[in-house]
């Protein structure tokens, strides 16, 4: 039975997906293995191609240890079966370690229909397992915002109270952001509080998604969300920040019996100094949020 080719037309194109992707013949022999897995796994083009994947390689595991590579294995089957399976599993790096992916796995067909392979496509997972992983730290310990899901002040606060601690030992400064919705009292009283509430958690899980694993995002109160941001070397780093914030915020949308509903935020932003407290952090991040407003609202002041 011939085995599953990648064409020269696609081969640049997959190359350069972000995600990995392998292909196997029938008997799970790697035939083909881009870049984005050779970055992802940590194993070349050349250690992968020809050998099968369910040998000494990946070994791929459930979160409790379950070897997938028997009978159990994703590719074999899409194969057996048709039909498309997707799974987040741990993989085996080429350094040593296990590294969270999100996989999908499909059957590859020839012109008769005939299944000739199969192809799985894995991307790292490792942000959305520190997602959770975090999101279970809150809300066992009660610092879970219950409308929006993320941190809530109290958890904010012991952040703040890190980083001063951070900062007396001579690491990396912080930065803050402090967003407030720009009118979003009308929000409310044009659609109701469901929908405001709708908006909240929109607006949260955006910044979520906008800053960086390391970084924390929290709502302050109503409709006030602060993002502390680490290691940024400067002023001009932290700007850049907030602007990709700001516009990921002005980006998002909700569909609405009326329409498309979105919002808007202005935004403080400031380092943290040497004399800085808790309050004073917060209170100057503030400060310049009100400044943003009063030039007009959904930009961002820095200082």
């Amino acid at each position: 039975m011939p085995v599953p080719e990648v064409k020269d037309f696609y081969k640049d194109l997959i190359d350069n997906l972000h995600d990995g992707v392998y292909f196997v013949d029938r008997d799970r022999v790697i035939t083909y293995w881009n870049k984005g897995a050779e970055r992802i796994t940590g194993y070349s083009a050349a250690q992968a191609v020809g050998h099968p994947c369910q040998g000494n390689m990946l070994n791929h595991v459930t979160a409790n240890g379950k070897p997938l590579c028997g009978d159990h294995c994703p590719l074999a089957r899409v194969m057996a079966d048709g039909k498309v399976r997707e799974a987040e599993i741990f993989l085996h790096h080429g350094d040593g370690h296990l590294v969270p992916v999100l996989v999908r796995a499909a059957p590859v067909r020839d012109e008769q229909g005939t299944i000739t392979g199969a192809v799985e496509t894995f991307s790292n997972n490792t942000g959305m397992t520190l997602a959770r992983r975090q999101l279970g730290e809150l809300r066992r310990h009660g610092l879970e915002d219950p409308v929006t899901g993320i941190g809530n002040r109290l958890h904010l606060e012991a952040k703040l109270r890190a980083a001063l601690a951070e900062r007396s030992r001579g690491n990396d400064a912080a930065g803050l952001l402090f967003l407030d919705l720009d009118h979003f009292k009308l929000c409310n009283d044009t659609f109701g509080h469901q929908v405001g509430d709708q908006v909240l958690r929109m607006v949260a899980s955006t910044l979520r998604n906008t800053v960086r694993a390391t970084d924390t995002v929290g709502r302050w109160a109503g409709d006030e969300f602060i993002c502390l941001v680490y290691g940024l070397p400067d002023d001009g780093a932290i700007t850049k920040m907030a602007e990709h914030v700001r516009i990921m915020v002005e980006c998002s949308h909700l569909e609405v019996d009326s329409g498309r509903l979105s919002t808007t935020a202005s935004i403080g932003a400031t380092r943290l100094r040497p004399d800085d407290t808790s309050e004073s952090f917060v209170g100057r991040a503030d400060r310049l949020m009100y400044q943003s407003k009063a030039r007009g609202s959904n930009r961002v002041t820095m200082g």
